[in-house]
């Protein structure tokens, strides 16, 4: 049986092909390459370049291939964005996973994980970790879209022989420790890739938006997770589905909250750089302080962090940095 992954030219999506890879299991990937790269892609994985909405490409998927689950990555990310965007976020996160849903349940493919967000939460109530009984109150159209997104799959898991997986991500950062792949995409607006490229002086400095949150330092505060970690997670969900297990939500963080200036500090300490700072108002849709609670995660799916140490992703996102680098001037 085979895996098809959704976005596995991007960049968490990169990092599940390689992990499946590595475990043996046979590998099936769909990207329009909008902004991943075909050579993220492990050699190993059956390519097709397209959308995943594309009802006759999924067909000749499913007819070519023996899939029994389908790891959705596929999707827009960037926060503000999908503010000054929505119906473009709509589009592309919940128009066209209903559409792939659709062509699941058409195939018979009996399993799902789906990449969630912690942004489904918006702000949570307090300060403790967060946990997947909290309230829904996404403050943007991207957690919204994805909301919307996991509706889709438990209303279709009552109605149809369907099992999913719901991961609700926190901040994923960091790259593969081996180097195979890492956050490659031009213009990234995640805050550590951003931080290694001015450390690396591909930019002059960084930009910090909004400094007087109620947070002990005034910045928004988040719980950074490993790629690495948050692939194998996905491995493990999966194999749990395989199992017998039933349809299930469940958070990916460490539990552990550090504010944006906490960050640009790690940054510069591993670096060795003290890149300039430039601080700016508030962005629209950003939450003030998230943090996981991954009980469930570890109970359900068994799953361990390996790499549950800031100082370590910040490492691999440098290296990964500083190759991409000299990848490019080549």
């Amino acid at each position: 049986m085979a895996v098809l992954v959704t976005g596995g030219a991007g960049y968490i999506g990169s990092h599940m092909v390689w992990a499946l890879v590595d475990a043996g299991e046979e590998v099936v990937v769909l990207d329009r390459l909008s902004t991943g790269f075909r050579w993220a892609v492990a050699p190993e994985a059956r390519f097709y370049e397209g959308d995943i909405a594309d009802t006759a490409l999924l067909a000749t998927i499913f007819s070519e291939n023996a899939i029994d689950a389908i790891i959705h990555f596929a999707g827009s990310i960037v926060v503000p964005e999908s503010v000054a965007d929505p119906l473009s976020y709509y589009e592309n996160n919940t128009v066209k996973s209903r559409a792939l849903i659709a062509a699941a349940v058409a195939a018979k493919v009996p399993h799902f994980v789906f990449s969630s967000t912690a942004a489904v939460y918006g702000t949570p109530d307090g300060i403790e970790p967060v946990l997947e009984t909290a309230a829904l109150r996404p403050e943007s159209p991207y957690g919204s879209s994805k909301l919307m997104t996991e509706i889709m799959l438990r209303d279709t898991a009552a109605a149809h022989d369907f099992t999913y997986t719901a991961l609700r991500y926190f901040n994923v950062a960091g790259a593969d420790p081996r180097g195979r792949t890492g956050q490659s995409t031009k213009g990234a607006t995640h805050l550590i890739k951003v931080a290694c490229e001015a450390a690396l002086g591909k930019r002059g400095g960084m930009d910090v938006y909004g400094t007087d949150y109620p947070t002990p330092d005034g910045t928004c505060v988040r719980d950074y997770i490993h790629v690495s970690d948050l692939a194998n997670a996905h491995l493990k969900a999966l194999q749990r589905m395989r199992a017998g297990g039933g349809s299930i939500v469940a958070n990916c963080g460490y539990g552990r909250g550090f504010s944006v200036l906490e960050v640009l500090e790690q940054v510069k300490a591993v670096s060795g750089v003290a890149f300039p700072v430039h601080f700016a108002g508030r962005r629209p849709g950003d939450a003030v302080l998230i943090v996981a609670n991954p009980s469930v995660a570890m109970q359900e799916l068994g799953w361990t962090p390996q790499h549950a140490d800031l100082a370590f992703i910040v490492r691999t996102a440098l290296d990964w940095e500083d190759h991409l680098g000299k990848r490019n001037q080549r």
